[in-house]
């Protein structure tokens, strides 16, 4: 008598708890990559943070102009010391310095062609050694995070943003910078979640990291600015 072997098959109950088991497992994938995510950014605005700090110190500490370089294509921060006295330029490429790159070159020549008259001259920058700077190093400012990069760039000296090439912020001896709104994003994207703001405030260097993309405040006018009360942004 021949015994017949029969295959037990997969009960219904047996198959929803292995889609659940499987949709937990990827729905905490998902949100562990969310959070790496999200922690690249904070850290890059933070990152940036310190360097507005460092610099705001700097200058007082070395008494001469300082700037912090916001290399779009490089994404990186560098700290720079002027080799004179600044006087910031409205609207001007490099703010009233000396061209460091090409284009920057072509964009001072081209104003200067209009504005006849003597005028100062521009003084340039080099990469200054600090608390997390060494211009010997291979690299001579801090790069941010992997997938983090510049989306844009408002100071007080540029009515209209940098989104490309070099922004720069710049600082003075007696505590003092620009009002500064500098805005981060993870891979490019421009969602609430995937941008960081850090605001700067012009009398005191003190930053404020805010979610999202937060545009700086202007004033309407010169003598609104002078008369504005500090209240830090």
């Amino acid at each position: 008598m021949t015994r017949r072997l029969r295959t037990r098959g997969v009960t219904l109950v047996e198959v929803l708890i292995s889609v659940t088991v499987i949709a937990l497992i990827s729905g905490s994938v998902i949100l562990g990559m969310g959070a790496v995510t999200s922690a690249r950014l904070k850290r890059s605005a933070a990152l940036l943070a310190g360097a507005v700090r460092v610099a705001y110190a700097h200058a007082n500490a070395k008494s001469k102009p300082m700037r912090l370089v916001f290399d779009f294509e490089e994404r990186m921060i560098v700290l720079e010391e002027s080799t004179g006295e600044l006087l910031v330029e409205r609207n001007d490429r490099t703010g009233g310095a000396a061209a460091a790159t090409e284009a920057e070159k072509a964009a001072v020549a081209e104003a200067e062609a209009i504005l006849k008259g003597p005028r100062a001259p521009r003084p340039s920058f080099q990469p200054a050694k600090a608390f997390g700077f060494d211009p010997s190093s291979e690299k001579p400012g801090k790069e941010l995070s992997s997938g983090v990069r510049f989306l844009q760039v408002e100071t007080g000296h540029q009515d209209e943003a940098a989104t490309e090439g070099r922004a720069y912020l710049y600082f003075w001896p007696g505590g003092q910078t620009e009002r500064a709104a500098i805005q981060l994003s993870l891979g490019g994207e421009e969602t609430e979640d995937s941008v960081m703001t850090v605001l700067v405030s012009p009398l005191t260097g003190k930053t404020e990291i805010r979610r999202g993309k937060v545009s700086m405040p202007r004033p309407r006018d010169d003598s609104e600015e002078s008369e504005r009360e500090d209240t830090g942004f």
